[in-house]
């Protein structure tokens, strides 16, 4: 592989100009607005500026009762929703050490990873228009449909799922739902060495992703990034391995990780992970025991006083609920980390001196999600 180019940001004239990238602009993928001061073509700060879109949820979890916050967790990062459901019921359970049933667990780790490969799936359709592409976005919206379909069968939702409960699942998988994943998993395999095919290999995208956006291992701890971002700067860390979770122990699945810490290996984390994905979902369905969905929960549920703590590795990294109690219905504190907000703070840093095209290519490679970070 070649050394990547150097390319100095011109000085010569010292005249700087404030470019407004949103806060609605098709590259910002949301109400962001991002202040960018640019020296022609150069990037010389380019500054985040987020709330625009604050819908204040973890304030709505301390007003009412647990139960009644459920629907709220689907709508912070809507690309991940069943993530945020697994986080939240976690912590409650944790908390009030419910017992949930073992099929129960593997429906929720099923679900969650087809809802992890149908994120990725947005995302890479997303990134490739933002870098001219039209054509991919076609192909990924067929096989996501697939997905959606899937899913809503079980929860009545194509988006914003709320499938979870306290204690397990709303309901069991519907008749079929075994083999018409299957048949999705068959399908799908072909189509990710079209994708190769397609895009991967494509001199095009690589000129594009390969040596832009670097992000050293330390940059990446220093704004807590986790998910693709660390994974693409060489780190394996996958909260499903460093704090097993669920039954993602009983499972068989690999963490990609690549060092050269570009923009290109973030795509390739990405898509590696729907192949591993599709390997957890097929486990999960060989090893699907019978059993209840739904443990028993008390009518009223209060937590004991204390400081309860829940993580789990949802499509964009870390995402972690906190839960203060002081003994009553509603959580007397409730903290949301959410990995956009982090992976988002490193870009700063990250885009200085770069080109305008390569620093929307970086942003792009870091998958953000503004509900996620506006929560």
């Amino acid at each position: 592989m070649s050394a990547p180019l150097k390319i100095e940001p011109a000085t010569g004239s010292g005249e700087t100009f404030v470019l407004n990238l949103g806060p609605q602009h098709p590259a910002a993928h949301g109400v962001l607005r991002v202040k960018m001061t640019m020296d022609g073509e150069y990037v010389m700060r380019a500054e985040p500026v987020i709330g625009y879109i604050h819908r204040m949820h973890e304030k709505m979890g301390e007003n009412r009762p647990l139960a009644h916050f459920l629907p709220n967790t689907g709508r912070v990062d809507y690309l991940s929703a069943l993530h945020y459901n697994h986080a939240f019921v976690g912590a409650v359970e944790r908390a009030a050490k419910l017992e949930v049933p073992p099929r129960a667990e593997f429906i929720r780790v099923i679900t969650s990873e087809l809802n992890r490969i149908s994120s990725h799936l947005v995302w890479w359709s997303a990134f490739l228009l933002d870098l001219g592409g039209f054509t991919p976005l076609l192909y990924a919206f067929d096989d996501r449909e697939k997905i959606l379909d899937l899913l809503e069968g079980l929860t009545g939702s194509r988006l914003t799922y709320c499938y979870f409960r306290f204690g397990g699942v709303v309901e069991d998988l519907d008749p079929g739902f075994a083999e018409r994943t299957r048949k999705f998993i068959a399908e799908m395999r072909p189509r990710l060495k079209m994708y190769r095919q397609l895009v991967t290999d494509n001199i095009i995208l690589r000129k594009r992703l390969e040596h832009i956006g670097p992000i050293s291992p330390d940059l990446c701890l220093k704004y807590g990034a986790t998910g693709p971002v660390i994974r693409g700067s060489g780190v394996s860390y996958d909260v499903r391995r460093a704090e097993p979770y669920s039954v993602y122990s009983q499972l068989d699945f690999d963490v990609p990780t690549f060092p050269e810490s570009d923009s290109m290996a973030r795509y390739l984390v990405r898509m590696e992970e729907i192949v591993q994905s599709l390997r957890i979902v097929e486990q999960a369905l060989d090893k699907l025991p019978d059993g209840p969905v739904l443990g028993k929960v008390p009518r009223v549920l209060k937590l004991p006083p204390g400081d309860y703590c829940y993580a789990v590795e949802a499509a964009r990294g870390r995402h972690m609920v906190r839960i203060v109690s002081d003994g009553k219905e509603a959580a007397y504190r409730l903290k949301l980390r959410t990995p956009s907000f982090s992976n988002l703070s490193l870009f700063e840093e990250a885009s200085k001196g770069m080109l305008l095209a390569d620093a929307l290519a970086l942003m792009g490679s870091l998958d953000l999600v503004i509900p996620d970070i506006d929560r």
